[in-house]
This record gives C-alpha cells, sequence and structure tokens, in this order.
C-alpha cells in the first residue's frame, strides 16, 4: 500500500490540515494518508505545546469518520527531537509491506536542505507537495521525486486558534466539532 505521511505537532488538529490530507488521499495514488503526531519538531519551540497524547487523541477524533485518514504516534518511543529520516526508516522496517512517501507544504521547501539526510528522503521516499501562501521557488520542486499536487490554498494556523482560545473567541469550523468539544471540555491552551 502507499502511504503519504503527514507529520506535525498537531497543536491542534484544524480544518487546514484534515483538508490537506483528504485531498492527498482522495486525488493522488496514495491510497491513505497517516499523520504522524511529532512529540517534539527540532524547529520549533515547546512551549505552547499540548501534551503529545492530547494531540494524539485530537486527531484521531479528527478523523474518526475516514478510513483513509489514520494516526501513528511512532514518534513517541523514538529519541528526541525526532528527526524525520529515523521516523522514515523506523516505518519502512515496521511496515515493510507499505511505500511511504511524505507530505509536506510548499512553503517547508525553502528549508528542506537543512533537514537531516534530505538527500536520502528525497531519494528513496519523495515528496508529495501542496501549494502554500507566500511559499518561495525552491530547486528542490524540479526534483523527480517531487509531485506537486493541486490542493486549496489555505492559511489556517493552530497558533490563531490557540490564541482564540485565550482571547475567549470561537473557533467553530476551524477544527472538528469532536476536537472543539475536547478542547473546551479539558480547558486545553488556557
Amino acid at each position: 500500500m502507499k502511504i503519504g505521511l503527514f507529520f506535525g505537532s498537531f497543536n491542534p488538529i484544524h480544518i487546514g490540515h484534515l483538508i490537506i490530507a483528504n485531498t492527498m488521499a482522495n486525488t493522488t495514488d496514495l491510497e491513505q494518508v497517516w499523520f504522524v503526531v511529532s512529540p517534539q519538531n527540532p524547529f520549533k519551540k515547546t512551549k505552547s505545546l499540548l501534551h503529545e497524547f492530547d494531540r494524539f487523541d485530537m486527531v484521531e477524533r479528527a478523523i474518526a469518520d475516514n478510513s483513509r485518514l489514520k494516526a501513528t504516534n511512532i514518534e513517541f518511543s523514538m529519541p528526541r527531537p525526532s528527526y524525520t529520516i529515523d521516523t522514515l526508516t523506523r516505518l519502512s522496517e515496521k511496515y515493510p509491506q507499505h511505500e511511504f512517501r511524505l507530505i509536506m507544504g510548499e512553503d517547508n521547501l525553502e528549508q528542506f536542505a537543512n533537514w537531516k539526510n534530505y538527500e536520502k528522503i528525497l531519494e528513496y521516499y519523495g515528496l508529495y507537495v501542496y501549494p502554500r501562501p507566500r511559499a518561495l521557488e525552491s530547486l528542490i520542486k524540479t526534483h523527480p521525486n517531487v509531485r506537486l499536487v493541486e490542493a486549496p490554498l489555505l492559511d489556517i494556523s493552530a497558533t490563531f486558534i490557540r490564541d482564540s482560545i485565550r482571547s475567549n473567541r470561537p473557533i467553530r469550523y476551524m477544527v472538528p466539532e469532536a476536537v472543539e468539544e475536547m478542547i473546551h471540555r479539558k480547558k486545553f491552551y488556557l
């Protein structure tokens, strides 16, 4: 099975993430998209990061009704910070019957050459790239293992959602109902 891996902190998962994942699962040759919930992104501060198990639970609630979308907590048991190549290697060892591809926003291509073993990611896994607002041009876009995928241009940010929660502004329609309910019930991001 060909599986797209959508990495992120998902702090919280929002409608933009879900639209991208659903677009990848339904308009490409990917049979499933797995959300790889990262406990710690090497490029982000962890200060405002909700506990990984809570973020994983929100992802599972958000995708519960879609059999083409899955969540994985594979990075929870790996050294931190987790590097994408190490996770890809671990997944390939654990699921040798699957073929994995990395899903990423076009805005990440600019820094992609700074990623650990980025050449191996390109060579052995390849990228499925969705458009992002204000993305800069990158030579990596022309690599034969990079596939550009037409998807809605969304500029929804988890930071905006967290700020809205702290300011007591509604987040309805930005996150799935089940996620909104969990955020309010557990008083996340306050």
